[in-house]
């Protein structure tokens, strides 16, 4: 039985001050010159009868103009995403730079895009350098792990391409990080896939690969008759991982390289909000805008009865704040079952991601996140070095004393 969306104090002293906003926008929507295996977003084309014009020039300026006028922050973020938006072209990026520029009035504009590297050359590079942008690069690890599920639009393997963009990014000075799927591959690997990525890399990101699959295409998580995709990681699978990663950064890395979900379990820990939304007692604060200007409630529920607007009609701002948007946001703590609400781990938990929340809990209740014995496991295991670190940093001390202590 679907629960009423229950609101806190804080929750409405939040939505209330508007305090911010952030917004991932397709520019090319799921267009993409690749096919990997376990992508969540090639088959949003669907939504647009598979035509996906990029964003044309006046829509382009409308969406600077809204984000930046529209959030109370005096830093501005724009997260460039896809499918893969390099396929909008060098010139609309350029666009966009000249757009922020003339609507920051005082602000400070940071920007962050999402690429599978294929196509970075040189020009890219520079393009990238020289207006501060920070790329992410998507690689799933060694060639065997990653060329698995992560080919062209032709069914060829992409890994010696990628890391030529690697390198090209490295040889321009370009600030980069890597986002790197946990998938059924990945199993029983993170320790080789840790020390392969750190080898390339300073900050990496681990996204669980964790889908239910019906009739060939990805399901919401309310979906009926769904069953889980045969790519995806097991929640054990994903624990193992994450542990084995774990042992070898805290020995060896702390400090020097930085691991997303490390850092936001830490941030938890000394009670600061982590960056990372999963692992935040509700969301709702990043919006997905398309090609075309519709706006969703978040990149992974970019489904018809999540699309809350379209910014050709309606401000940004507002759809931010709106109704659905902030009950979207606050029953991602509503809507847990009772084992979550009682759990040990429910700080830094939250019960993750609710697109990964779609089995039963001990008691017959829906909504259990499918990785979470996977994330007790790896809460159980970093506690006590995690505990160390908090209280190194609450003396004032850097949190990489503890690799001497190991």
């Amino acid at each position: 039985m679907k629960r009423s969306v229950e609101f806190t104090y804080e929750d409405i002293v939040k939505r209330n001050e508007r305090r911010g906003f952030t917004s991932m926008v397709k520019p090319v929507g799921s267009l993409c010159n690749m096919r990997c295996k376990y992508c969540y977003y090639l088959d949003k084309a669907a939504l647009y009868e598979n035509r996906q014009p990029p964003m044309d020039d006046a829509l382009l300026e409308r969406y600077v103009r809204a984000n930046i006028e529209g959030n109370n922050s005096p830093v501005i973020a724009f997260a460039w995403h896809g499918g893969e938006p390099l396929l909008a072209g060098k010139e609309f990026f350029r666009k966009a730079v000249r757009l922020q520029q003339k609507y920051a009035e005082g602000k400070t504009v940071e920007n962050s895009i999402q690429t599978n590297g294929l196509l970075l050359d040189d020009e890219w590079c520079e393009i990238f350098r020289d207006s501060g942008f920070l790329v992410g690069i998507s690689i799933d690890g060694p060639e065997d792990i990653h060329d698995a599920h992560r080919v062209d639009a032709g069914g060829e393997k992409t890994f010696a391409r990628v890391m030529r963009g690697v390198e090209r990014l490295y040889r321009n000075r370009v600030e980069y990080n890597t986002l790197s799927t946990v998938n059924i591959h990945s199993e029983g690997r993170g320790k080789e896939v840790y020390r392969f990525l750190r080898g390339i890399s300073v900050f990496m990101q681990f996204l669980p690969v964790a889908e239910l699959l019906c009739d060939g295409r990805i399901q919401s998580p309310e979906a009926k008759g769904a069953a889980i995709a045969p790519w995806s990681i097991s929640a054990r699978g994903f624990g193992q991982f994450m542990c084995d990663v774990f042992d070898d950064w805290v020995a060896h890395d702390v400090g020097r390289r930085y691991v997303q979900l490390f850092d936001a379990t830490l941030a938890l820990k000394v009670g600061v909000q982590p960056s990372v939304c999963s692992l935040c007692e509700t969301c709702g604060s990043g919006l997905t805008v398309e090609h075309n200007g519709d706006v969703y409630s978040c990149d992974h529920f970019v489904y018809p009865e999540y699309k809350i607007g379209n910014i050709n009609h309606d401000r940004l701002a507002d759809l931010a704040y709106c109704d659905r948007q902030f009950e979207f946001g606050v029953s991602k703590r509503s809507s847990l079952p009772r084992d979550c609400r009682h759990c040990r781990h429910y700080t830094p938990c939250h019960g993750e991601c609710p697109k990964h929340r779609f089995i039963d809990d001990s008691t017959g209740e829906y909504g259990k996140n499918y990785l979470c014995e996977g994330y007790k496991m790896f809460f159980d295991h970093t506690e006590q070095p995690m505990e160390r670190m908090k209280q190194l940093i609450l003396e004032g001390k850097p949190a990489a004393e503890i690799m001497r202590e190991l």
